[in-house]
């Protein structure tokens, strides 16, 4: 670890400690680190297996069949993916008190497999380890669902409804969900430290919160291995690995 590193490390820690409430705020980075694919990459397996636009995969049937085939080929290349340093130093974080929650941009289901309970993650992008209906809400377990799906060749349909059932993810096209953006616009508006760890900060509404935190009089930190286009405001940015940088404040 450099000298310039470890100062950064123990500034952060310094602001932690003197921060009232600290938000949370996590993009893809966190997770590659966990081996799952980010999406701009060039050579992202998302970009051979883009999401299908919502109102294409309501219109049409087999816009939902390959959606599906989509689906579980991304599923099986991080299966065995687990929590990164990362997501256990915004475990401990949460579980000292000092962090009441995290905004995040991901679907994985990380934050969860490293020990928060579901209240203690807004996902803002919803969540692709289960499926919905999209008619009557009703929760579906991926595996009858790929069960289903692999059997008859066929998009699933709601067991209590027969709706139509899609990841719980938010696809393009399809409205943010009120519930989370609500949680997240007041935890980004009561806390006066807001760390971002992990996200590019370029795709909207999502990547708006750490802004408005800045602009309600919070400090603003900036974890992520490349530049962002909130760096220039930014009270500290350090560009470098997160599992570098998180454990050292627990």
């Amino acid at each position: 670890m450099t000298d310039s590193l470890a100062a950064s490390i123990a500034d952060l820690q310094e602001m932690i400690e003197e921060a009232r409430l600290v938000a949370g705020f996590t993009g893809a980075g966190i997770s590659t680190e966990s081996g799952v694919p980010d999406f701009r990459s060039p050579d992202s397996p998302w970009m051979r297996n883009k999401p299908i636009p919502f109102d294409v995969f309501l219109q049409d049937v087999e816009a939902r069949r390959e959606a599906w085939r989509r689906k579980f080929v991304m599923d099986d290349l991080y299966q065995g993916a687990r929590p990164s340093q990362g997501h256990l130093a915004i475990a401990a974080l949460i579980s000292s008190g000092r962090m009441p929650a995290v905004i995040t941009q991901n679907i994985d289901g990380l934050h969860q497999a490293s020990g928060l309970a579901d209240h203690q993650v807004i996902e803002l992008h919803g969540n692709g380890t289960y499926a919905a209906c999209l008619d009557c809400r009703s929760r579906h377990d991926l595996r009858e669902v790929r069960a289903q799906f692999e059997a008859s060749g066929n998009p699933p349909t709601c067991k209590a409804c027969g709706g139509v059932v899609k990841s719980a993810t938010i696809s393009f096209g399809q409205s943010m969900p009120q519930e989370p953006m609500r949680k997240a616009q007041k935890l980004a508006l009561t806390c006066d430290l807001i760390l971002v760890v992990g996200s590019s900060l370029v795709v909207y509404p999502a990547a708006g919160f750490p802004a408005l935190a800045k602009e309600n009089g919070a400090k603003l930190v900036i974890v992520n291995r490349e530049p962002t286009p909130l760096d220039d405001i930014a009270d500290l940015v350090v560009h470098a690995e997160i599992g570098q940088v998180l454990p050292g404040l627990i």
